[in-house]
């Protein structure tokens, strides 16, 4: 936490996505220090009781079936957002996955960040505690026996059109899997 204590603007919180419980822990974290909301996909807001959390938490919302629409929105809200002192905490990756596929992790955040002037802050997580339901997806078993980790990373500028940065944000979180010893959460070109 202290990593992004110093900031004196909000910034981009890009993470890997594995399950609810992020969603829930993150905020209670970085709160506290910074103003923060989510970019959530519109399914979220069907649940009873969870759409009204989420609601309180002045999230933006996207579809998910117009990938362009879904980019202009969270370039159009996050920085209005950015700009009232929210920070954003984003998963780039096109759905929940306990393997961090580099291919499905996208460049929304920095995007944002890049538009806004904003630092990134990179987030490693691992949350497959709590699993997949059969019926709601979102509200599986938890299974007290797996650890679950968090990890911010040092805040990141983005230069020139944002590459380098998007791959260190990668980078960091490959570096925490490893750390934590979960191999299996690494794509296979990793477990060399």
């Amino acid at each position: 936490m202290d990593r992004f204590r110093v900031l004196e603007k909000p910034a981009v919180f890009i993470s890997n996505h594995m399950s609810t419980l992020e969603t829930i822990i993150l905020p209670g974290i970085i709160q506290p220090i910074k103003s923060a909301t989510f970019v959530i996909k519109q399914e979220l807001m069907h649940y009873p009781y969870f759409k009204e959390i989420l609601r309180a938490r002045n999230p933006i919302i996207v579809g998910r079936s117009n990938p362009r629409e879904d980019l202009m929105k969270v370039l159009r809200e996050g920085t209005e957002l950015l700009n009232s002192g929210t920070s954003i905490i984003l998963f780039p990756q096109t759905t929940r996955s306990v393997v961090l596929d580099p291919g499905s992790f996208n460049s929304l955040g920095i995007k944002l960040a890049k538009r806004t002037g904003s630092a990134v802050v990179p987030v490693a997580l691992v949350t497959d505690a709590w699993g997949n339901g059969k019926r709601l997806k979102d509200f599986g078993k938890i299974d007290p026996k797996k650890a679950v980790h968090f990890a911010f990373g040092d805040p990141l500028t983005i230069n020139s059109q944002g590459a380098e940065e998007h791959n260190s944000v990668l980078a960091f979180i490959r570096q925490k899997l490893s750390e934590w010893d979960r191999p299996d959460c690494l794509p296979e070109s990793s477990h060399v």
